[in-house]
């Protein structure tokens, strides 16, 4: 075993792993980034990392023979080869150098593995007292929780075919969001239902894609979505209901809860907070 979990453990101020993003406070454990370890350099998607339905291989990599773990501090490269290519150094630990170390070896292997972007990547606790960056929130699904949301929301499917036809042109407005990768896989047909709101028969809003896959103690979890409105139609608690209609649709299906990432302050977040999300930490990012 690499990890020491005595060592480890004390330093997690939010349930954050390197490769693999968030994961549930009961699934962190000594295991999984024992897991990611394993996996580094293999292409193979761990059985229940979330980037696995996208199918392909697992691009970004544990740097394992780089990783510092100390009992104060623990660091972990990431490498990802995809496009001008980035490194990400994932800084743990309590010294209040910990980000200035991480920081340097953060240039160092981008300078080696001849990468374009190096980023530094801090898990805060919940607790933090001017939090920044992406907030972690998790929902749980329990039988009262998720009602029907007010308002039509439908699959892009359930539309008739000239609505149909306007989510093309919505997702190319949204690429930003990833609508554009999401509509590509709806085509494809290789993902779940895009739940979809219409004003004036023209799509609007769409979040998705719905699915649920097991996390790593084989508990059902509702995977990540893409969500977005169009500018022009905010304020009109499209977004509120979209989202409604995702947890009742994860609630239906069996989910047991839902991670989901917000950048602190933003629509998401706020519309996340006043749902009664449970707020796990935060995660920010430097770019070095």
């Amino acid at each position: 075993m690499f990890f020491r979990w005595d060592w480890l453990q004390p330093q997690l101020t939010a349930p954050i792993v390197p490769t693999l993003g968030p994961v549930h406070p009961d699934a962190l454990s000594v295991g999984i980034f024992e897991d990611i370890l394993r996996a580094a350099g293999t292409g193979i998607f761990l059985p229940y990392d979330k980037d696995r339905r996208w199918g392909g291989e697992k691009d970004e990599r544990v740097l394992r023979e780089d990783v510092v773990h100390q009992r104060e501090r623990t660091l972990i490269p990431t490498l990802i080869r995809r496009g001008r290519g980035a490194v990400k150094v994932f800084a743990y630990g309590f010294p209040d150098n910990v980000v200035d170390e991480a920081t340097e070896l953060a240039a160092k292997l981008a300078a080696r593995y001849d990468v374009v972007n190096a980023r530094v990547v801090r898990p805060l606790g919940a607790r933090t007292a001017h939090p920044c960056g992406t907030r972690i929130q998790l929902r749980y699904f329990t039988p009262s929780a998720c009602p029907a949301p007010d308002g039509q929301v439908l699959p892009v499917t359930d539309w008739p075919t000239a609505v149909q036809e306007t989510f093309a042109p919505f997702a190319k407005a949204m690429a930003a969001e990833g609508l554009a990768f999401l509509h590509a896989r709806v085509q494809e047909g290789h993902c779940g239902p895009v739940l979809t709101a219409a004003v004036k028969n023209r799509i609007v809003g769409a979040i998705g894609p719905m699915e649920i896959r097991p996390d790593a103690i084989r508990c059902p979890q509702l995977m990540p979505q893409y969500f977005a409105v169009l500018p022009h139609a905010r304020g009109q608690g499209l977004g509120r209901r979209l989202w409604r209609a995702a947890m009742h649709w994860g609630q239906g299906h069996g989910a047991a809860y839902q991670l989901l990432q917000t950048e602190v302050g933003g629509p998401s977040d706020q519309l996340c907070l006043s749902e009664g999300l449970t707020s796990l930490g935060f995660s920010h990012t430097t770019h070095v």
